[in-house]
């Protein structure tokens, strides 16, 4: 049974080789491309859970490629760099990406980055008090994993539903950053709150009626993150 479709995009042939025999042998069916260009066509015409990203390339650079696929998909993305700044990361999370990884990594840390980016939060209990909602304008179902606003659907990624409907299971609790990225991420994550502003802000634009004044998702500073629900 196949683990899910990846497409690995590096213009490096032997990188993209060692990550097609190494993702293969852990049932991965796993396609690859040598180009942003090449890779958003195949996006277009084949159907993946995962790209993994190079960040670095020559023509369509990842950066680009991956707010092009971001455009039109909410297909989990893992950029691959050899840069490790926070600006960085940054820079490939603002372009869509859900997680970051420093070349060079080792398997299991490869391993590990793709199921939590593939990993998704089970769905809320009907006792959890809250499967639809209706906030001044927007409208959230839970169990379906839409979001609408005024009328229109808001297309959200996996990580960042997983990440609204944790806020919205405990509405006007402060959550704490390492409970929000372990339980979103994983239990690997804790540290990487710029995940969070990076994640919160994208929201934000959203479901926000102004993004810039948050009604909803409220920062509560050096402490973390709450969703405002009105009484």
């Amino acid at each position: 049974m196949s683990a899910g479709r990846i497409l690995v995009v590096d213009d490096d042939p032997q990188i993209r080789r060692a990550m097609k025999a190494t993702l293969t042998a852990r049932h991965y069916q796993v396609s690859d491309s040598r180009t942003g260009e090449e890779a958003l066509d195949k996006l277009r015409s084949e159907t993946y859970d995962l790209v993994l990203l190079d960040m670095n390339m020559p023509g369509t650079g990842g950066i680009e490629t991956c707010r092009l696929m971001r455009s039109s998909s909410d297909i989990a993305i893992i950029m691959l760099t050899v840069n490790n700044t926070e600006k960085d990361k940054v820079e490939a999370l603002d372009a869509g990406a859900d997680d970051y990884v420093t070349k060079p990594f080792s398997t299991p840390e490869l391993l590990a980055r793709i199921r939590a980016t593939l990993r998704r939060l089970p769905q809320a209990p009907d006792d959890a008090g809250l499967r639809q909602l209706t906030l001044e304008g927007v409208e959230i179902d839970l169990p379906s994993r839409q979001v609408t606003v005024r009328g229109r659907t808001s297309r959200l990624t996996a990580k960042e539903f997983d990440l609204l409907s944790y806020f919205l299971i405990r509405p006007n609790k402060t959550i704490a950053y390492r409970e929000l990225l372990q339980a979103v991420w994983g239990p690997d994550y804790g540290d990487e709150v710029e995940y969070l502003r990076v994640f919160v802000n994208r929201l934000r634009k959203k479901i926000e009626p102004d993004p810039s004044k948050p009604r909803f998702l409220v920062t509560d500073a050096w402490a973390g993150y709450r969703f405002h629900l009105p009484h």
